[in-house]
């Protein structure tokens, strides 16, 4: 994790230095902000993870990797808007609106989401890969994953949902953009067959569930200082959460045989998927 971590930074840092033509030095500063020195990664060590078990290539790899990271930064620069969540706390520092402006914000979400889809026409990747990347990786994003999730999630506040509505909701807005950090990582490699595939995204849907599952219940049981942002804030929203609608100890077992299903899809495969299953362990042991 450490590793890759770091390799990630690094990436990001690269991708994310001024140029000649860039014409705002302040929108790519907010960019960097909002992007680099935080934040678990886990959505790149899914990619590299998955790749390196399929044996794809570095550089490859990293393209997918900065892809998903930038979909992801651009995502929580939008969601703490005062439009959605109004949040003036994100990794243990102000906002991106709050330590620039609203309208920089809004920019840094579009730049971000633009760049991500460049990264993936790396000439590291073959016409075909990014082709399939690209496909992926927007689905995961638009009406029909995240974006589409988000709008569920707005729409939710003050009602309740029952079990599967959560759950539909959270695969979209959550589990759509970690299932689709596994898939570009299969795809960084130069074959990967449609059963590993299948074993692959099955994995990826338990652990992104399990992720929101365990995002719910450190909003109850941690503290702000631990988490980098502001602790209750589902609560003071009166959105739906697990713990809400389940209880907090079987919020909490939920999240543990999720991560146990997991397990089991990454048996079905045939290579070593001892970083897979490490990652999935952290996401119900990590504390923020």
């Amino acid at each position: 994790m450490q590793t890759h971590q770091a390799q990630i930074e690094i990436v990001l840092d690269k991708r994310l230095t001024s140029a000649d033509q860039v014409t705002s030095t302040r929108l790519l500063e907010a960019m960097r902000y909002a992007t680099l020195g935080g934040g678990k990664r886990l959505r790149a060590l899914l990619v590299y993870a998955t790749g390196q078990a399929l044996g794809a290539t570095n550089r490859a790899m990293d393209a997918a990797a900065a892809a998903v990271e930038m979909i992801h930064a651009y995502s929580l620069v939008h969601d703490d808007m005062p439009v959605m969540d109004d949040d003036d706390l994100r990794r243990g520092r102000p906002t991106c609106h709050k330590a620039y402006d609203e309208a920089t914000a809004l920019l840094v979400g579009d730049a971000l989401q633009s760049m991500a889809f460049e990264s993936l026409c790396d000439s590291a990747l073959t016409a075909e890969q990014q082709s399939a990347m690209v496909k992926r990786l927007a689905q995961a994003s638009g009406v029909f994953g995240m974006a589409g999730g988000q709008a569920v999630d707005l729409e939710s506040v003050g009602k309740k949902l029952d079990l599967n509505a959560l759950q539909s909701m959270h695969k979209l807005k959550t589990g759509a953009l970690i299932r689709a950090s596994v898939v570009l990582g299969a795809l960084s490699a130069e074959h990967c067959d449609e059963e590993t595939l299948l074993h692959l995204e099955r994995y990826a849907d338990c652990i992104g569930l399990a992720f929101q599952v365990q995002d719910d219940v450190l909003d109850v049981i941690a503290d702000t200082e631990t988490l980098g942002k502001t602790q209750g804030a589902d609560i003071a929203l009166n959105k739906p959460t697990y713990p809400a609608l389940l209880g907090l100890e079987k919020a909490q077992q939920k999240a543990v045989a999720l991560i146990e299903k997991a397990l089991g899809q990454l048996a079905e495969l045939p290579f070593n998927t001892e970083a897979l299953g490490a990652l999935a362990q952290f996401v119900v042991k990590r504390s923020h």
